[in-house]
């Protein structure tokens, strides 16, 4: 029977543990007993001059009671480690759950309810009285909780089933023959469980493959890499690795597969993706050999088959990219790997392409994801990897590069022909595929477009890792990392890169400018947003030519230390992707907030009129609002790529960058909490509020646009958030007086006024050059 939710919550654990205690003074006193019947009775028997019968029926007799009570230790040490482990992490779950039902639920007034089937349900209880109506961010929580419990719960359930089935294999059923299935931990059931069904292939049934994926799911991440390295060992290599997975993803996309399969399959290539992530680490204590490395670059260009007499054949690589596309990877091992495959494609572009299975849908093939392509193409692939491996993403893009022979090997004293990965990709030059399954993709102009659009995105996702330090779709929760002069150096080249030639990031979707033609890199514009707002205080320092020094525009750990007229250009394309928009326009307006409450809150030496400092401080942000309406403007009404719609929607998704920027200033001054003391969640909650606002205000008219004016609405938007900037510094400031306040406030509009004309100016100056 499945452990249940009450199970979980109500077990008396303290019985486990006492079974656990007597099973470890078992395992002692049978170890002592197996000692003395190998060196005593064993031992005395096999050094006896035996004669007659006693020689064959005595001596034999002696020795299958010695082995008998060895095996009697070996049984009761296994017990001891399973019934050890499972009784930790059951412990530590069921404190997890308690503490999610009797403290996180009982907080926010939420009710758990036992649905069977190993799950649960949240829900808030009706109150006479009340509307039973909630907010979003009520529902949201609820549904977290929900998801936190069930994944509690399901965790739990896996490690009773494998300690069940570890003890059954211990025991062996036989009372009269002890000795059987030799665990040292858990662990080591688990991952003999995960390779038994594993090596069932294709022929898993649903739930099989089911309970597969829940114990990859649970016990990849294991810190010292321990089960992720059994079980890829147990699978049988490389090859026989590809071969599985190729099997199963195949399995679960054909057409003929049922949506249970597929999700299942979906799942499966995410849990082993992190579990090879895991088992190539080769700080962990247990971790593959290199040599699984090497072989993966080997077979990356030779056909890998696994079914008699299979026709057509995907290449190693193929199948590979599809596991690599989820999990956070050692550059040691997937570098030269991102390297191998650059340069093949670079050298024939349509290499891996050849072997496609034209007219089969989307979803069939190596990446059931369906993201960014059907997994023909492995550049998608291991781009998307470096995506997901900050630490990787930066050495490929900042290192210099290794030449690849075609077998994976590197090219002794070989010159790969570029001088880094960045140069490569925004060469004009460089030819990205089309990934899709599609018959005659290319007589269908839209599918082309998109489909030509998932490499860039690829390339931005990893230029955001590689940049940022964090997987480019890690948690929205998750804190800023203070960047590293490497890191800063490279946002510095691609502000330069796609500053100096903006062209490679255009997007003219039948505009009014006929002349201008879509650039091939413009996928990853959504990407450079993300990066913009990452560094806005850079950004801001290069506005107005500050000092890489500055204590009132400060970096976040190294200066990028930007060229400002690429600074313009740059903004003034990738501003035209809402996306890119909207997360710059939060981060500008709530670094710009940070920076007023510093100035009109902090402790300074300078001689200076407030006012005058708080002008200086709003300025370059309304700079960057400025060049911000202008690429709005120009991308609905001249480049025809989005709605104002698309803009005012967008920003919702971009909120996390609120509280990212406030931590950054949270940092930059130790324990002082930003916003003149107010706690920090209230404070990102009302800046959120005013950006939103702001960002439904900045909208312009299609006369504006060709007059090429500085937009009303955007200015006049651009003058609120600097208004809103003063008013939440001065919410706790008892200093200063009213008429002061005003003037403040006065003068941050006008800072902000004229500033925002700047931007927008600069924007159309820098598109004529």
């Amino acid at each position: 029977m499945a452990l249940t939710f009450t199970d979980l919550v109500e077990a008396d654990l303290g019985k486990l543990a006492n079974a656990v205690s007597d099973w470890k003074k078992a395992v002692d006193g049978l170890k002592k007993s197996a000692e003395n019947a190998r060196t005593g009775m064993q031992g005395k028997s096999d050094s006896a001059r035996w004669a007659g019968v006693n020689a064959k029926v005595t001596r034999e007799f002696v020795a299958k009671t010695a082995k008998e009570i060895s095996d009697l230790h070996t049984e009761a040490n296994s017990v001891y480690q399973v019934l050890d482990d499972g009784h930790t992490e059951l412990d530590a779950l069921q404190k997890q759950m308690r503490t999610a039902v009797h403290d996180d639920a009982a907080k926010l007034g939420i009710r758990v309810e036992d649905i069977g089937g190993g799950r649960v349900r949240c829900f808030f209880p009706h109150v006479r009285g009340d509307t039973d109506e909630r907010t979003q961010d009520e529902l949201d929580k609820r549904q977290e909780l929900e998801d936190r419990i069930n994944r509690i719960l399901a965790h739990a359930a896996e490690i009773d089933a494998s300690v069940a089935r570890a003890l059954a294999k211990s025991h062996g059923g036989d009372p009269f023959d002890a000795g059987h299935a030799k665990y040292e931990s858990l662990n080591d059931a688990e991952a003999e469980r995960a390779v038994e069904l594993a090596r069932k292939g294709d022929k898993m049934s649903d739930a099989e493959l089911r309970e597969l994926n829940e114990l990859l799911r649970f016990n990849s991440a294991e810190k010292d890499g321990e089960f992720a390295t059994e079980f890829y060992q147990g699978l049988g290599g490389p090859e026989k690795a590809l071969q599985f997975y190729a099997a199963m993803s195949i399995d679960g996309t054909d057409g003929d597969a049922t949506k249970t399969r597929l999700d299942a399959v979906q799942d499966l290539q995410k849990v082993m993706g992190y579990t090879l992530a895991n088992a190539t680490d080769p700080d962990h204590k247990y971790h593959l050999s290199d040599d699984w490395g090497a072989q993966f670059r080997r077979l990356g260009t030779q056909q890998i088959g696994w079914q008699p007499g299979q026709w057509n054949k995907p290449y190693g690589y193929q199948v590979l990219g599809g596991l690599l596309r989820y999990g956070d990877y050692d550059p040691r091992f997937i570098n030269p790997i991102a390297e191998h495959i650059t340069q093949l494609h670079k050298k024939d572009p349509y290499f891996f392409l050849s072997n496609k299975p034209a007219g089969s849908p989307d979803t069939y093939g190596f990446n059931p994801s369906g993201r960014l392509g059907s997994g023909n193409e492995p550049l998608n692939s291991v781009l998307e990897a470096l995506g997901h491996s900050p630490e990787a993403a930066e050495k490929f893009f900042t290192g210099t590069p290794t030449a690849y022979n075609e077998d994976g090997t590197v090219k002794k004293g070989g010159d790969p022909g570029f001088a880094s990965y960045l140069d490569l990709f925004t060469d004009k030059d460089f030819e990205w595929t089309v990934d899709t399954n599609a018959t005659n993709v290319l007589a269908d102009e839209d599918k082309t477009k998109a489909a030509l659009t998932f490499g860039p995105e690829a390339l931005g996702h990893a230029l955001e890792a590689a940049t940022t330090g964090r997987p480019y779709d890690s948690d929205a929760a998750a804190a800023a990392v203070q960047h590293t002069d490497a890191q800063a150096q490279l946002v510095s080249d691609i502000v330069d890169k796609f500053g100096g030639d903006p062209e490679l990031i255009r997007h003219n979707e039948n505009g009014d400018l006929d002349g201008e033609e879509t650039g091939p890199l413009y996928g990853l514009r959504g990407s450079l947003g993300d990066i913009t707002a990452e560094y806005m205080g850079d950004f801001q320092r290069a506005m107005y030519d500050e000092d890489p020094s500055s204590d009132l525009f400060p970096s976040f750990g190294a200066s990028a230390d930007l060229n400002a007229n690429n600074v313009a250009r740059f903004l003034g394309e990738v501003g035209q992707d809402p996306d890119a928009y909207s997360a710059i326009t939060t981060a500008q307006q709530t670094y710009t907030t940070d920076v007023v409450d510093h100035v009109i809150n902090d402790p300074t030496h300078s001689t200076a009129s407030l006012d005058g400092r708080v002008g200086a401080a709003v300025a370059p942000g309304s700079a960057i609002a400025g060049i911000m309406s202008d690429a709005r403007a120009h991308a609905i009404y001249q480049y025809h790529t989005a709605s104002d719609t698309e803009f005012n929607e967008a920003a919702a998704e971009k909120q996390k960058w609120v509280n990212r920027i406030l931590g950054m200033g949270l940092e930059k001054v130790g324990e002082r909490v930003p916003i003149a003391g107010a706690p920090l969640e209230w404070a990102s909650e009302d800046i959120q509020e005013s950006i939103m606002k702001s960002i439904e205000q900045d909208t312009s008219t299609e006369a504006e646009a060709q007059a090429g004016s500085d937009y009303g609405n955007g200015r006049a938007a651009a003058l609120d958030s600097a208004r809103s900037a003063v008013d939440h510094a001065l919410l706790n400031n008892n200093t200063i007086d009213p008429d002061t306040a005003d003037d403040l406030k006065r003068a941050a509009r006008t800072s902000a006024g004229l500033s925002h004309s700047d931007g927008a100016q600069w924007k159309s100056e820098s598109s004529k050059h």
